[in-house]
C-alpha cells in the first residue's frame, strides 16, 4: 500500500517526465525561433531580392552538414566551398538520401559563423524554409541561393570576416497530413486490389 508521500513523489516523477519530453519535442522550433528573434547562432537574413551591388571583394563561403543522432538520413554538401564577390549570388547544393523502407520528413536547422557576419549572409531560397519529406530509397538535390550584404563592410564586427560557414543540421519531424492520408489512401487502394 502506497503511502501519501510515495504517491506525491511518483506523480512529481511522471511530471517532471512529461515536462521533459515536451521540452525535448519543442527544441528544435523553439530553438529557430529563439535565433531568429535573438540573432544568436549566426542567424541568416532572408532576401526579397538581388544584392544592391557586387564588390572587388571577396568571401570564401564553406558548406557544412550534419544530422539529429538517429535521423536515418544520409545528409552532405556537394561543394565543401566556394569564394565569391561580396553581393555576388550564389548557389550550393546540398544532397540528401533516405535509405530506409519507409517516408520520413526533415527539417533543417541552420547557423552561420562567424556569428557577427550571419545578419549579412542573405537567403534567395533555401530548402531550409520547408519541411521535406523523402520517399524510400529517394535521393535529392536541395539548393541554396545567397549572397553577402555588402553592408558587411560597414560593420566593425564583421567587416573583417575573410569566410563564412553555413552549417545545416536536419532533424526528423512527423510526416506531413496530406502525406500521412496519401499514404493511406495508397495503402487502401493497394489491399483494395489484392
Amino acid at each position: 500500500m502506497a503511502t501519501k508521500g510515495t504517491t506525491k513523489t511518483l506523480w512529481s516523477l511522471i511530471g517532471v517526465v512529461v515536462f521533459m519530453g515536451a521540452m525535448a519535442w519543442a527544441s528544435v522550433p523553439f530553438y529557430n525561433w529563439f535565433c531568429r528573434v535573438t540573432g544568436y547562432g549566426g542567424t541568416t537574413n532572408v532576401a526579397t531580392g538581388e544584392a544592391s551591388q557586387i564588390l572587388d571583394r571577396t568571401i570564401k563561403i564553406r558548406f557544412d552538414a550534419s544530422k539529429d543522432r538517429g535521423f536515418p538520413w544520409e545528409f552532405k554538401p556537394l561543394q565543401t566551398e566556394m569564394t565569391l564577390r561580396i553581393g555576388e549570388d550564389g548557389l550550393a547544393f546540398y544532397e540528401a538520401y533516405n535509405p530506409t523502407n519507409r517516408p520520413i520528413a526533415g527539417q533543417a536547422a541552420y547557423n552561420v559563423a562567424p556569428y557577427d557576419a550571419g545578419a549579412y549572409f542573405s537567403k534567395i531560397e533555401c530548402f531550409c524554409f520547408t519541411e521535406q519529406v523523402l520517399m524510400p530509397g529517394e535521393r535529392v538535390q536541395m539548393p541554396v541561393s545567397f549572397y553577402v550584404d555588402p553592408e558587411i563592410v560597414n560593420d566593425p564586427d564583421a567587416k573583417f570576416a575573410k569566410h563564412i560557414t553555413l552549417s545545416y543540421t536536419f532533424y526528423e519531424i512527423d510526416l506531413p497530413e496530406e502525406t500521412q492520408a496519401a499514404l493511406a489512401k495508397e495503402e487502401a487502394d493497394t489491399s483494395s486490389v489484392n
